[in-house]
């Protein structure tokens, strides 16, 4: 690790900024305020508007939520952070609360359980979950707790606040925008007609970019726009604000029904529906600001978005742009990877050298936009935090002996990839090795998997899990998440994980997931393999149609990381077959050292 700060460079702000929102609490009759990680649209990364929990946090984590009260702060982080929490967290005063995974609602018994009654407990309605919303106010009204969700304190109090993102929008356009915004627009509409909805609101970027053809660059890593959609059966109004549409891009929109209003118009077009509207609304896809803001004569319809099941569901055409985009990205990662291999122990590098480096590769492939994640480079101890990125202040060089995990991905106009790897670096121990071989087991465990069309996936969870259990290990992480095309590189409904089987989760045809079990050793090493899978069909039976995996991602599985001797024949073929594929799929894309690394770390292995 670099030599750490001295004590003057980590005075913590975060102090001073809890005093200052303390009095703002005070002033406002709020005996307790709660931060989320969220904003208007529920998005997974935020813009810098709204990355409020982070400026009074200092915890740089995508997901955790802030609770501050006269005499307490705490922010609440599944195990995914607890080590950079407890870093990051050191000198704010703010205490770190544990929970088991992000959906957790800890921070909700706690107000009911530490507020007494006639006390207010404040959060901006506009960037507070529905689901949650209401989770919260039935705890807190079962205590005689008020909930006020009228204020919003940062925009008094954060002085220099970021403005709303200014980056323009653009035409996801043809040929890797297979379906016309005009039919998307008309299978919204049915869907909407079926269930008796004369309107629908969204508010979910990424729903709203896959409806209307559109991307932008609002948000890090994901191609998409800050925006929300009143859809009517006849029209549809997209807010978003002014000057980030250009004006033969407005004229185009025109074209299939499409007016452009003002961002901050949103809500008060919901509130002028008529009392005879039916809307459909998703309630874990809005936030409780907007419902408040629906009158109370139009009838609420309570389903998930259309659009969730349709953009999860990719056609052949599409399928068929993500296996050339993997085949880029491929060739990207030989020539990094055959960079880092040759330059080990002649050239510094650190883990901060390795994300300069993987982007480079992939900023040189045709159709490449952007990362689609913060690249993940973690060196032995570094590789045990699942979402550990390297900073300028606190990373590692790469040198001696152990293993280097790179979680990395990117957006390319015919696809978004996301692949995780394992290297070693100089020796490596028979421990390390056995918990790699695990990992690989339960990763190609999955891989193998055939099951029924419409099967709830986080059933699937244990079948990676299998071999790392049996071992008496375990992983505090989902197993896979699905990708979208050429958007966010985490996006629903389906989720290889321990989430409740709910029927929104089943799998269908065309689903891209990813497959990432991992094992981590605090302090020591850290191990995940993934690869991305589509559902394709396999077979018809008396029994009805079932589905199995096509392993997208093309990169190889570094073999010498491989304890042999714990791998079955079948799994050995399976490792022999997909290196061999690889190597068909990318030896025509990569010349030179790259070519060589290709040929050799896709060598058949064998007991």
């Amino acid at each position: 690790m670099n030599s750490p700060l001295s004590p003057a460079a980590v005075t913590s702000p975060i102090p001073a900024r809890l005093v200052q929102l303390r009095a703002a609490m005070q002033a406002n009759g709020l005996d307790a305020y709660l931060i989320p990680s969220a904003d208007p649209h529920l998005s997974e990364y935020l813009p810098g508007r709204w990355q409020g929990r982070e400026h009074y946090s200092g915890f740089t984590g995508s997901v955790g939520t802030l609770v501050v009260t006269a005499d307490f702060a705490g922010l609440w982080v599944d195990s995914r952070y607890w080590s950079q929490a407890e870093n990051e967290l050191a000198t704010t005063g703010i205490q770190m609360m544990k929970i088991a995974s992000a959906a957790a609602t800890l921070h909700i018994d706690w107000l009911a359980d530490n507020l007494s009654a006639g006390q207010t407990v404040g959060v901006d309605g506009m960037v507070l979950g529905l689901a949650t919303a209401r989770m919260l106010q039935h705890a807190l009204e079962a205590k005689d707790i008020r909930l006020d969700t009228g204020r919003d304190l940062l925009a008094d109090i954060w002085s220099e606040r970021p403005a709303l993102p200014q980056a323009p929008v653009y035409q996801h356009a043809a040929p890797y925008a297979v379906v016309s915004r005009a039919d998307k627009l008309a299978a919204v509409r049915e869907q909407m007609r079926a269930k008796g909805a004369d309107w629908h609101f969204v508010s979910t970027v990424d729903d709203l970019a896959w409806i209307f053809n559109l991307r932008g660059s609002d948000v890090s890593y994901n191609p998409v726009f800050v925006a929300h959609a009143l859809i009517g059966l006849q029209g549809a109004t997209l807010f978003v604000a002014p000057g980030k549409v250009p004006a033969e891009l407005v004229a185009l929109l025109a074209q299939d029904g499409v007016q452009i209003v003002a961002y901050d118009q949103a809500s008060a077009a919901l509130s002028a529906l008529p009392t005879d509207a039916s809307l459909l609304l998703d309630p874990r896809r809005i936030t409780y600001g907007f419902r408040q803001a629906v009158p109370a004569a139009v009838k609420v319809i309570e389903a998930i978005n259309p659009s969730v099941f349709a953009k999860s569901r990719k056609n052949a055409q599409e399928a068929q742009f993500v296996r050339e985009a993997m085949e880029q990205d491929g060739a990207a990662l030989c020539e990094f990877f055959s960079w880092l291999e040759g330059a080990l122990g002649k050239e510094r590098i650190t883990e901060l050298s390795i994300d300069e480096q993987i982007c480079a590769a992939r900023a040189r492939q045709p159709h490449y936009v952007s990362p689609s994640f913060g690249t993940i480079a973690g060196f032995n101890g570094n590789g045990a935090m699942p979402h550990y990125r390297a900073t300028p202040a606190s990373h590692a060089v790469i040198e001696g002996n152990g293993l280097l995990l790179i979680d990395s991905g990117g957006q390319y106009l015919n696809g978004t990839t996301d692949i995780t790897r394992v290297m070693p670096i100089g020796q490596v121990s028979p421990e390390q090795k056995r918990d790699f071989t695990l990992v690989l087991k339960g990763m190609i465990n999955l891989s193998q998997m055939r099951f029924p069309r419409g099967t709830m996936s986080p059933v699937l969870d244990t079948v990676a899990r299998a071999p790392i259990w049996a071992e008496g290990i375990n992983y505090g992480h989902g197993t896979g998440h699905g990708v979208g095309y050429f958007l966010n590189v985490h996006e629903g409904p389906q989720s290889i994980s321990g989430a409740m089987p709910e029927p929104h989760t089943a799998m269908e045809d065309g689903m891209i997931t990813s497959n990432e079990p991992g094992i981590y050793r605090p302090g020591k090493w850290g191990v995940r393999i993934e690869n991305l899978l589509l559902n394709v069909p396999a077979m018809q039976t008396e029994f009805g149609a079932y589905l199995q995996f096509e392993t997208l991602t093309l990169c190889p599985i570094d073999t010498r990381c491989i304890a042999i001797e714990l791998l079955r024949e079948d799994e050995i073929a399976w490792l022999n077959d997909y290196h061999t594929t690889v190597r068909q799929r990318l030896a025509a894309r990569v010349s030179g050292a790259a070519l060589g690394w290709l040929q050799q770390r896709t060598q058949a292995i064998s007991h």
